[in-house]
């Protein structure tokens, strides 16, 4: 948005006004942008036309007349928001004979050009051959080609002020480059503007987002490893929000702690990599980014989570916040439909908050959320063992008044997937140490005295007694060997 001077605010006239409208409604203010509020799919049978129209008036506050009620599909009134753009959208700023200010506003990556910068010129112009820096992360380079979309890339000789287009330098390392920093011309590079005893400012805006949930990512084939290390460097390179490092399961191997926005955000990023990569990748042990006082008392992220949902859901919804740890803050009733506004932990989302809700709405609630302080948190670690040994990818912080219930449904889950074994199989729910729950899953029984049709006792009781020191040996030396299908099925239901 910060590259625009004004925006479409896009309304479903079927669905009506969701939490990611008012989401972006309240980003575009931020901007200081010229908003056109349009509904679309005004052609299908059950568009609410009207209804749409007075949630646009009664939450934004626009005006009737301002709204335009178009068809993508069929194209009706299409013309008269392309007319209306041209009319209420005030044309780019900026100073030709300024310095050189550019914002990257997205990045792609060539196998042979190498990083391709998308850039709006904000003040000045920049020409190929010229040598420009990249400010944030402090990189020189000469820019090998520029130009503009159209819609594929068109070359030119110089971009200036107002216009977008591309900028290619030649790097490679796609860590070099992100979305939000500012272009400038090398002369700069003390940060003083030539012949001006003026600072050089960089375009408003840029900073690093902070990720507030973890997931560890492995690829289902361990021999991917390295492609979705690949995968992720090209990710990052026009999404900053993702961070990952290397880290390693004794279950599922190699694989990264990756951090994300949220769970929409780490949802989008495992579609990508499947398209882009052609890569089946697995999402687990989610958690909420925790901070550790000096005292070591714990902080949670809490969020204010807001609701929008038909009136006639007010109740279930309520229901369900109240026992994820909600407090109300706001209830308020529009035309059609509720707002409900909660303060909740955050690590609510990863708890299925989103699906629960969706579920005692029909799937008609909406939701948004913004994360706004850091409360205390009393956790407990959760481990699961079988035969003493920790399964690393089912290990937990839980609450601590839930902690025991939430080791006794782990164990549960994984005995019904284990398989049986030629020993026996005891899996313990572990709380801070302590053993808090016991399940057990009986060995296969070899009927050793299958052979013998009679003789004397002592010699049955001598293969009985062999038989019990070989089950007991198979527990002491024998490894656990869980199969992966096991491991998928309890970490795909706990996603």
């Amino acid at each position: 948005m910060a590259a625009c001077e004004g925006a479409i605010l896009l309304v479903d006239a079927t669905q009506g006004i969701q939490a990611q409208t008012v989401a972006h409604f309240r980003e575009a203010k931020k901007q200081n942008l010229i908003l056109i509020p349009v509904v679309n799919k005004i052609d299908l049978p059950n568009a609410q036309i009207e209804t749409t129209s007075k949630e646009l008036i009664e939450t934004f506050g626009f005006n009737s007349s301002e709204i335009i009620y178009i068809s993508a599909k069929t194209g009706k009134n299409v013309d008269k928001l392309l007319k209306s753009i041209l009319e209420k959208l005030p044309a780019p700023k900026g100073g030709e004979g300024k310095t050189l200010r550019g914002l990257i506003f997205d990045a792609v990556y060539d196998e042979f050009r190498g990083v391709v910068a998308y850039v709006r010129i904000v003040d000045g112009q920049v020409k190929k051959g010229e040598e420009v820096k990249f400010y944030q992360n402090n990189i020189e380079s000469e820019v090998t080609d520029l130009g503009y979309f159209s819609p594929h890339l068109v070359s030119s000789i110089e971009l200036t002020t107002g216009e977008i287009g591309y900028i290619i330098t030649g790097i490679k390392d796609i860590r070099k480059i992100r979305v939000g920093d500012t272009i400038t011309q090398i002369q700069n590079s003390k940060f003083k503007i030539q012949n001006s005893e003026k600072e050089f400012e960089p375009l408003p805006g840029y900073k690093i987002p902070k990720p507030m949930v973890f997931f560890g990512v492995y690829p289902k084939s361990t021999s991917d490893f390295i492609y979705l290390k690949d995968s992720l460097a090209k990710i990052t390179l026009n999404d900053t929000a993702l961070t990952y490092t290397e880290e390693y399961s004794s279950y599922l191997g190699s694989g990264f702690r990756v951090g994300f926005l949220g769970l929409l955000h780490a949802q989008i990023i495992k579609e990508r990599i499947k398209q882009e990569f052609n890569l089946e990748i697995l999402l687990a042990m989610p958690q909420v980014l925790y901070e550790k006082k000096e005292d070591g008392t714990m902080l949670e992220p809490y969020m204010t989570l807001i609701v929008y949902a038909p009136k006639n859901y007010v109740g279930p919804i309520m229901n369900i916040c109240q026992t994820r740890k909600g407090n109300l803050l706001d209830l308020s009733y529009h035309e059609s439909y509720a707002v409900l506004s909660y303060d909740m932990p955050y690590s609510m989302f990863i708890r299925g908050i989103s699906s629960d809700l969706k579920s005692a709405s029909a799937g008609f609630a909406s939701l948004d959320y913004e994360v706004t302080s850091y409360k205390e948190a009393i956790l407990a670690k959760v481990e699961i063992k079988v035969n003493d040994v920790a399964i690393d990818v089912l290990s937990e912080l839980a609450y601590k008044d839930e902690a025991i219930d939430e080791a006794r449904k782990k164990a549960e889950r994984l005995r019904s997937s284990l398989p049986r074994q030629q020993f026996r199989q005891i899996i313990q729910g572990v709380v801070e140490g302590d053993i808090v729950t016991r399940e057990e899953i009986p060995p296969f029984r070899k009927d050793v005295l299958a052979k013998m049709s009679g003789g004397d006792r002592r010699r049955k009781d001598k293969l009985l007694e062999a038989q019990r020191k070989g089950k007991s040996r198979m527990i002491q030396q024998g490894k656990v060997l869980i199969p992966q299908e096991a491991l998928l099925s309890m970490i795909e239901e706990n996603n």
